[in-house]
Formats: C-alpha cells, structure tokens, sequence
C-alpha cells in the first residue's frame, strides 16, 4: 500500500482526549458501558424481529437493520477505543486506519438512507394507510435497504481513493480517537485544500440534504396528523419527537464536520463520541421502550427462553 501512494508513514498515534489518568479510567469505563449497552441491546431487537412473527412488517425490518448498522458503525471505533484507553497504546496502522474511514463512511452513508425509508414508511403509515402494505411490500423495504447499502459503499469508495493516494512523509499524530477524512487528510504532504471540497461536496451536502429531507417530512406528518385530528398532535409529537431527537443528534456532528472546510478545532471528537456511543444506545431505548408491540414481543421471547431452559 505505501508503494502505491509513495508513503513513508506505517503507522498514525491517535491523540485521543486527555493524558489525565483519572480522565482515562472515566472514559474507560463509560465507553464500555455503552457500548456492552449498544450490543445487547440492538441484539435483543434484532433477535426479537427476526423470531416473532407478529413483528414481521416493514416497519420492524427497518428497525432491525438499523440495530445491524448501530452495531456496525459503533464497531469500527468503540472497541479500538477501550482497548487504547486501557492499555495507553493509541497506535493504528496504515492499512487499519484506511480500513476504519472506509467502514465508518460506509455504515454511516447506509444508515443516512435508512433512516429516509424509515421516515417514508412511517409518512405512508400515518398519511396513507388504505395502501400502506400495496406501498411497503416486501419488495419495497428489500429495495430499500439494497440500495442503502449500494449508496453507502459508493459514498465511501468515491472519497476513499481520494486519501488513499494521498502521499503520507511526515506528522503522523491524528488528534481524535478514530481515523477520518479531516484530521487524515491534514497529515498529507501536499496541498489538500481543494481536495477538502470534494469531501465537503460528499459527505456535508448528504448529510445537510439527508437531514433537512427527514425534518421536512416529520413536519409534514405531523401537519397531515393535526388536519385529520382537529387539532390533537399529542400523542404523533409523543411519538415523531423521540424520533427528530436521535435525527438531530446523529446528524449535527456530521454537519459541523463536513458542511465547511475542515475545522482546526478539536470539538468533533468529542461531539463524534455521539454518533459511535450514544445514539447507538438511545436507538434501541426509543424504539423498544416506547412501543407496546416490541415491548409484549420481548416478553414473549423471554418467556420462551424461560420454558425452553426449565425444559433443557
């Protein structure tokens, strides 16, 4: 890899966030709070889609995949965080760090579109619903994820061969706790500022249209929910709030990032520590623990884990 794009570098030293001690054990522990969070609890979702059949309809498959991405993405930085807070060894390789910008932009280019046909299905759910299952067919949702994904993977490869060829001579400490574009990007020893637009051009206009495309349409659900409710918008606000919350969260640190030429400020390491810890957390929280039918589904799945162990 380092003949291909003349580099000199084989190895990038993750600042993280602070050489405190007492700063580490703190982080330490939360990360892998959150994260044992993040992976049981997407897990229990996923587990309880797939086995009850009452869940089988597109709004849950949705939802299943989201909890399959939230595991993803959390993946490719949370892990090699705690085990650098651990052992104080914050080096990454050449080759792994390409990896991990490849697979972050990856699982975050998917989830974007995701969410879009999660809002689309709750939009024909509410506006539509004579035609709901014509609209939301089996085809449709598999459509939906496939394509999320084909634009997910051109999203990343498209920016990823921009920095892969990037000549790499000198300063190898990035100062975040992950590898990424911007702070990658900076290391280079050459002039990468027209370069930042293409990334600003990718990255920042889908995050800025995908975010404003979900708003646009939670306002309009919840204009069609007032008009054919006299005025009653209690219990959609209830339901689409939690819901604009994780939108909003998810996506500003991605705005602040990637809208503007790269900042010079370490403050999107610490805001990125949403997208990869918290809203995997809050995702599951929203959609389980507000909603009878996941909630009467996990209680079915644990009453059949019960009498199949009292069985065993």
């Amino acid at each position: 890899m380092d003949g291909e794009n003349d580099s000199v570098v084989s190895e990038f030293i993750l600042i993280g966030f602070s050489t405190s001690w007492e700063v580490h054990l703190f982080l330490f522990w939360f990360f892998t709070v959150f994260y044992m969070g993040i992976i049981l609890g997407n897990l229990l979702i996923l587990f309880t889609v797939i086995i009850d059949s009452h869940l089988h309809s597109p709004m849950y498959f949705l939802l299943a995949n989201l909890s399959l991405l939230d595991l993803g993405l959390s993946s490719t930085t949370v892990p090699k965080l705690i085990s650098d807070l651990f052992t104080n060894c914050n080096i990454i390789s050449f080759p792994k760090c390409m990896i991990q910008i490849f697979f972050i932009h990856v699982m975050g280019g998917v989830e974007m579109v995701l969410l879009i046909a999660m809002a689309y299905d709750r939009y024909t759910a509410i506006c539509k619903p004579l035609h709901y299952m014509t609209i939301m067919s089996p085809r449709m949702c598999v459509s939906f994820v496939v394509a999320a994904w084909i634009v997910g993977i051109i999203h990343a490869v498209s920016q990823f061969f921009v920095v892969i060829n990037l000549p790499f001579c000198g300063p190898n400490k990035v100062d975040s706790f992950y590898c990424d574009f911007p702070r990658v990007m900076k290391l280079a020893c050459v002039d990468t500022y027209k370069l930042e637009f293409v990334i600003i051009a990718n990255s920042g206009l889908i995050s800025m249209g995908t975010f404003f495309s979900l708003i646009i349409s939670y306002i309009f659900i919840l204009v069609t929910v007032w008009k054919r409710s006299s005025g009653d918008l209690s219990k959609a606000f209830v339901t689409l709030s939690a819901h604009i919350t994780v939108v909003i969260l998810f996506f500003m640190p991605c705005m602040f990032l990637y809208i503007w030429p790269f900042p010079a400020t370490p403050l999107d390491k610490y805001l990125f520590i949403v997208d990869f810890a918290i809203t995997p957390v809050l995702n599951p929280a929203i959609y389980t623990l507000r909603n009878k039918d996941m909630i009467v589904a996990m209680r079915r799945l644990g009453k059949r884990v019960v009498s199949s162990s009292s069985t065993a």
